[in-house]
């Protein structure tokens, strides 16, 4: 065994004796163009081991000759300038050498941060780095569940309402926020040095991208329109309902600030530390002032899902409330005998209450339904009936722990 293992490494430094050390090659020096802030950051996210595999991949293949690299790459003529200046400068090759597909598959896996300090590099990456179809991905994930057309509204009006997209002003920046405030202040709030015409040039980031609305979101500084789940804490008055209100998120606690509109008397009502599960976005186009118009009255049947609006009266918006079809006090509740969906009377119940409450049940018109209620027991309006089993897993989580009387 011995005389075996002496053979082995005995062959093995015979192997490595003639080669020599050699010099890092030219391309070494290109990583001077990646700061060190911008690995440590980038190498910080949970979840990335294939993105640093596929970045180490891809400085690999520079090892190899790519003298025909360029002559098959794409570059339009400013980054072709700017790829020879910055050849120039660290007598080396570049980034952008690098082959598109390569180049275009690491930044589809660089997370927001990652796209920020990446577009901190040159004009040709900062181009590529506000491209709308790498943002839109990482908008979807994150805001997708909370922005709806009405919000896409609100930020068109917005842009359409400043002349300037002012920078955010950040307090004491941690993480990514940290690393979105560096980018801000030194990619597009200060002038950048043209290599080509050794001038100073400003590179606005464009105001109507995916990449500043998901940066006026994730700064919250944009409010923006939505729906919070048991309004004002949980408060017993809004148990199982889901009303509009301006949010703004908080980067620092990742939850929201809420903002209920006035109704009648009430000021603004303003809720802090709002978290995620607590939102969604508005599910119909309706106005909360206005009546839904219910499309799905003659398909409500015992035991489905719905929501409702209701609203203390005629000052208040309309909030959305849940429950379900109940069956008629003539039907025995069979359902080999049920015959309620025939009937143009829908019953609803709400179980959350206790049963003789006044706000357990309730009764519309299945043909001519329109608001329904008066002054003490307040108004309800339209109707839409809930077919997504996640929807109405959500409402069955929000259960309060106690009846309510």
């Amino acid at each position: 065994m011995l005389l075996y293992f002496f053979i082995t490494c005995f062959s093995v430094i015979l192997f490595l004796k003639p080669l020599s050390l050699k010099p890092l090659p030219p391309w070494a020096s290109e990583m001077r163009l990646l700061s060190f802030w911008f690995l440590k950051d980038l190498f910080l996210f949970s979840n990335l081991g294939s993105l640093r595999n596929t970045i180490l991949s891809a400085f690999y293949i520079n090892r190899i000759p790519l003298k025909m690299s360029t002559k098959k790459m794409n570059l339009s003529s400013s980054a072709r300038a700017e790829k020879s200046a910055l050849d120039g400068e660290v007598g080396g090759m570049s980034v952008l050498d690098l082959p598109e597909l390569a180049l275009e598959c690491i930044l589809e896996k660089l997370p927001p941060a990652g796209l920020c300090s990446m577009a901190g590099v040159c004009t040709s990456l900062r181009e590529r780095c506000v491209s709308d179809h790498l943002w839109e991905k990482h908008m979807k994930q994150k805001w997708g569940r909370v922005i709806g057309p009405a919000a896409y509204r609100e930020w068109q009006w917005h842009l359409a309402s400043r002349k300037d997209f002012g920078s955010f002003k950040q307090g004491k920046p941690k993480g990514f926020m940290r690393l979105l405030s560096m980018f801000w202040a030194s990619s597009w709030g200060t002038p950048k040095v043209d290599p080509i015409n050794n001038s100073k040039q400003r590179s606005p980031l464009p105001v109507n991208s995916i990449m500043s609305w998901y940066l006026a979101l994730e700064t919250g500084k944009f409010w923006f329109p939505a729906q919070v789940f048991n309004r004002e804490n949980g408060h017993v008055g809004f148990m199982l309902s889901c009303y509009d209100a301006d949010l703004s998120y908080d980067p620092r606690t990742d939850a929201f600030q809420a903002r209920y509109p006035p109704h009648g008397r009430r000021a603004i009502a303003i809720e802090s530390g709002v978290p995620w599960e607590r939102l969604r976005a508005q599910p119909v186009d309706t106005s909360p002032h206005d009546l839904h118009i219910s499309d799905c009255l003659h398909d409500l049947r015992p035991s489905d899902h719905i929501e409702i609006q209701w609203r203390r009266n005629k000052e208040f918006p309309y909030g959305w409330w849940y429950g379900v079809v109940g069956h008629l006090e003539s039907c025995g509740g069979n359902e080999n005998y049920c015959r309620c969906h025939n009937s143009d009377t829908v019953v609803l119940e709400f179980h959350q209450y206790t049963p003789g409450s006044r706000w357990r049940s309730t009764t519309v018109n299945r043909k001519e339904h329109r608001e329904e209620g008066n002054e003490a027991d307040g108004f309800y309006g339209g109707i839409r009936k809930l077919y997504n089993n996640e929807d109405i897993a959500r409402w069955k989580r929000l259960w309060p722990t106690e009846v309510l009387e």
